[in-house]
């Protein structure tokens, strides 16, 4: 028989529930903005995570999944009460300390928690983080037990984190016109250039 949440008799002050060591528990995760804009429909991914995974695998996995090719930037997670987790730096100010996101689990989550991404301080693309309330399978949602945070479902277009559209896209040039194919080798058919029409 199951015992329900809150039911324990006494009065000593209930613990708050949180997630077990081995449990796995799903994270949604939507992009809200970035770059100065704001995305709707927002673009997400839900993710299966062990609750002994780290905050650190878990922003690499977002960025993974979000299509970041530049990892030379800051990012952080902000919890609900405050919490900073990110890249620790001894030189930082102490009173801009930020926890290690290496060293903190995500047994630390609640069921239900929200919580902030962000990626590149200065472009700010933020992320708003959901827990899921029950604890999932991973073999039925990913039909594998990965060793590190994965997305198993997802929606929207990912946009390039610096905007571009194109290799050469430099923010002010029209894009090139369309070849339709004819550029390509001819590995597929359709592929590279028609033939021409003849009589």
């Amino acid at each position: 028989m199951k015992r329900r949440i809150g039911a324990r008799s006494g009065s000593r002050p209930q613990r708050e529930l949180h997630l077990h060591p081995g449990k796995w528990i799903s994270v949604q995760v939507e992009l809200i903005e970035g770059r100065g804009e704001h995305y709707w429909p927002r673009p997400g991914r839900i993710f299966a995570a062990a609750a002994e995974h780290s905050f650190a695998q878990l922003a690499t996995g977002i960025d993974d999944a979000f299509a970041r090719w530049d990892r030379s930037h800051l990012h952080e997670f902000e919890l609900r009460d405050g919490t900073r987790i990110g890249m620790a730096d001894a030189e930082w100010d102490a009173e801009e300390s930020v926890v290690d996101e290496r060293m903190l689990k995500l047994s630390r989550l609640k069921p239900g928690e929200q919580f902030v991404y962000v990626f590149d301080l200065g472009d700010d693309w933020a992320h708003l983080c959901t827990a899921g309330k029950s604890p999932i399978n991973p073999l039925e949602s990913l039909g594998i037990v990965p060793d590190r945070p994965l997305p198993y479902f997802g929606w929207g277009a990912i946009p390039d984190q610096y905007g571009r559209a194109w290799a050469a896209d430099d923010g002010e040039s029209q894009p090139p016109p369309d070849p339709e194919l004819t550029d390509l080798p001819a590995l597929r058919p359709g592929w590279g250039s028609r033939l021409r029409d003849t009589d």
